[in-house]
């Protein structure tokens, strides 16, 4: 079938679903996606025309063609400043429609006789609409970097594997299979390039306009603790505003998730500065999943949840060695866990009682690592005392909140066992009734 056979057919289709309707407002919800699917389909067909076309003029381009280069004779220094300017896209994006259009074109040897395509695979997708120029880029560029160390066997099956699998995917999710499978093609180039990866890591800030800016560039191993901690903040943050006694309360937390992961990089670098040592609970966690047989002969890679590079049996050692269980009893070798007014902070014996009892922030449930020990009678102000029943873990936001908004808080009973009480301002709620926190407000706590 010609390819403009094909782009003639995904024209009809698109004008099936439109017919009788002046713009997009007239469509019912299913005549929007059949649109969709048509355009989409349109725009494969026509991307598959687009590359044909590209390496032709590019062809006629060629350099050794010196004052009878195509694109020269029309005014331009290349095929790709030619295509750009004809098409309205960067010359970046005209070299990858050249690059493609020459994977994937019919090629003669010097005989004259006709060869098929590099990559034959696909060209088949594209001519059946199947691939979009930007996917069959991202599955091409995979395959000619590892084309010598996989070999023409594994290269073909590669092929394979990505044709299969890319066509009714986004680019975003091609991008992550071509990543995968570029770590299964060439798994003895991971860990090399890891170790490049690793030297390029860099933290830089710098003050402007009053602000404070962070540029940061991180290898896979050293970036990965700092997404797991960044998305536990967020996803935490975010269950705990779903699950809010009233979402329309007016001091709701409305934060965005940069807002959250700038306040948790705050809050992370303030509990450092603060902590002379690791806080015993758990938190966000790094999961590195590989082959046992990988782990224990160091060949391979390994994934880790959340993180699309794949990385190498060595970094996953390394990474799990990082790993530990803290047993913890609390009250045990007799620790003491009122203090009076003998001591201004919470112990860490205390801390780990007010976990149990508060289960995090009290408030909005935030994981305990989030959270600070607050006296509900200041130590200084009220003279209050440094003991349990006059402790709450509190993230900051919500001892902001609490402060600032005018909350309450009432523990009824003693010990781990105690109950949490979050009592609203007038203008949160009129009858001020109180709202159960902690623990118990989930149903776990004795």
């Amino acid at each position: 079938m010609s390819k403009l056979t094909g782009l003639h057919e995904a024209i009809s289709r698109l004008d099936e679903v439109w017919a009788g309707a002046s713009d997009a407002n007239d469509l019912s919800r299913e005549q929007l996606i059949s649109a969709t699917n048509a355009v989409g389909l349109l725009q494969r067909r026509l991307d598959a025309v687009h590359v044909d076309v590209a390496a032709g003029i590019a062809s006629e381009s060629h350099p050794e063609l010196v004052a009878d280069s195509l694109a020269k004779q029309q005014g331009f220094r290349s095929a790709a400043k030619l295509i750009a300017a004809a098409t309205g896209v960067s010359t970046g994006d005209a070299s990858r429609l050249i690059k493609v259009g020459e994977a994937t074109a019919i090629r003669t040897d010097l005989l004259g006789s006709r060869l098929p395509a590099k990559y034959p695979l696909v060209r088949e997708a594209m001519e059946a609409g199947a691939l979009s120029a930007q996917a069959a880029a991202l599955i091409i560029a995979v395959l000619e970097r590892c084309r010598i160390a996989a070999g023409l066997e594994r290269i073909a099956e590669g092929e394979r594997l990505l044709v299969d699998a890319a066509p009714g995917l986004a680019l975003d999710e091609v991008r992550r299979l071509v990543v995968r499978v570029e770590a299964w093609l060439n798994p003895d180039g991971v860990e090399p390039h890891e170790d490049e990866q690793r030297r390029k890591r860099s933290l830089t800030f710098y003050e402007r306009g009053g602000r404070l800016h962070f540029d940061g560039d991180f290898d896979v191993e050293t970036g990965a603790p700092i997404v797991a901690a960044l998305r536990g903040y967020v996803s935490a943050a975010f269950a705990a505003r779903k699950n809010a006694p009233d979402p329309d309360a007016p001091d709701t937390d409305h934060r965005t998730v940069a807002m959250l992961q700038a306040d948790a990089l705050a809050l992370f670098c303030s509990h450092v500065l603060g902590c002379k040592e690791r806080t015993p609970v758990a938190g966000a966690t790094v999961i590195v999943r590989i082959d046992y047989k990988d782990l224990v002969g160091g060949t391979g890679t390994a994934t880790i949840d959340g993180i699309d590079q794949p990385v190498s049996a060595g970094a996953a050692r390394r990474m799990a060695a990082g790993a530990g269980v803290i047993p913890c009893v609390l009250g045990g070798d007799s620790e003491i866990l009122d203090w009076g007014r003998k001591k201004r902070l919470f112990t860490r014996a205390q801390r780990l009682a007010l976990v149990e009892r508060d289960d995090g922030c009290a408030m909005c449930n935030l994981p305990p690592e989030m959270t600070k020990a607050h006296h509900l009678r200041w130590w200084k102000r009220d003279h209050g005392r440094t003991d349990l029943s006059n402790g709450i873990l509190l993230c900051e936001t919500c001892h902001h909140r609490i402060h600032d908004n005018g909350w309450e808080i009432r523990i009824d009973g003693s010990g781990i066992t105690a109950r949490v009480w979050f009592i609203p301002p007038a203008y949160v709620d009129p009858a001020r009734t109180p709202r159960l926190g902690g623990r118990a407000r989930f149903g776990i706590a004795a």
